[in-house]
């Protein structure tokens, strides 16, 4: 099976591990993602403040690429380029000014049938009925499983259905063997796009994110988003001095966590790239 694949500007650059190990899962599932030729930025999360049309065009261009190379469904992992993506179909199905003026700036035509499925849609669809026939290994932890604010809103383009308390990322730790803690913070805003602007506004949020997840009992987070993982996991000193706390939590993704448990290696999947060390992650895993 073929699907279209946007990875974004993050996923080439600074979480390469998250391309790394959705590539991998999805490989080991008989899935192939064929990268769209000639993607461009999406705008990530300050493009739609400054031009909405040209916020909209922007990510246009790649939808309208896509359905040129004939996909009918497109794999976005990064949490703001789903939401730049969808929103921008969103934008142009609404209106059909909106819709003519951006083929006009294209010069392509859109057709606005592409499905569009984030990192969780496309395990909930594709990776989660085959799972159990792959995973090898059980991860013997306490998972809070960290949705941000990106995959669940705004709710016009969200397909997630349980906006305040979702579940989808739970359903892969359960299949794993983990235990996903119930705890309060996970959809609340880590900082997001401000992380190089107002980092210390960021380390606040951040920080009270990880004092959570470790006071429910936690012992590793699970992410489906590059920002997140960012913030979480690369601004550790900063959120040390906020909060005068060292927390030494590890952060995944939750392609990582899967992969693991399909038994692929801990460096293909980019376990040696993080800032905080995943070392109790793997020393879990039992067969």
């Amino acid at each position: 099976m073929k699907l279209g694949y946007y990875p974004g500007c993050s996923l080439e650059g600074t979480s390469k591990e998250y391309n790394d190990s959705l590539l991998a899962v999805a490989e080991k599932c008989g899935i192939e993602l064929v990268e769209i030729k000639d993607w461009n930025c999406c705008g990530a999360s300050a493009a739609h403040s400054l031009n909405h049309e040209l916020a909209v065009a922007l990510p246009a261009r790649s939808l309208a690429l896509a359905e040129e190379q004939g996909f009918t469904e497109i794999v976005v992992p990064c949490a703001a380029c789903f939401s730049r993506l969808a929103m921008a179909q969103f934008n142009i199905n609404k209106d059909d000014d909106v819709k003519a003026l951006v083929e006009g700036y294209l010069e392509k035509k859109l057709s606005g049938s592409l499905t569009i499925l984030s990192a969780i849609d496309f395990l909930q669809k594709y990776i989660y009925p085959v799972a159990n026939t792959y995973i090898t290994n059980k991860l013997d932890q306490k998972f809070a499983c960290y949705y941000g604010c990106l995959l669940t809103r705004p709710r016009e383009i969200s397909t997630i259905e349980r906006h305040e308390d979702p579940l989808i990322l739970e359903e892969a730790i359960v299949k794993i063997g983990g235990k996903p803690v119930e705890w309060s913070f996970k959809t609340e805003c880590c900082g997001a796009g401000f992380s190089i602007s107002k980092t210390d506004f960021v380390a606040k949020l951040s920080g009270k994110i990880l004092e959570n997840a470790v006071n429910h009992g936690a012992e590793s987070i699970v992410v489906a988003c590059p920002m997140c993982h960012s913030n979480l996991d690369m601004r550790r000193p900063d959120i040390k001095k906020q909060i005068n706390k060292d927390i030494q939590i590890p952060v995944l993704f939750i392609t990582q966590v899967l992969g693991l448990s399909m038994g692929i290696p801990a460096e293909k999947l980019g376990l040696n790239k993080h800032f905080v060390s995943t070392d109790n992650v793997k020393k879990s895993i039992s067969h």
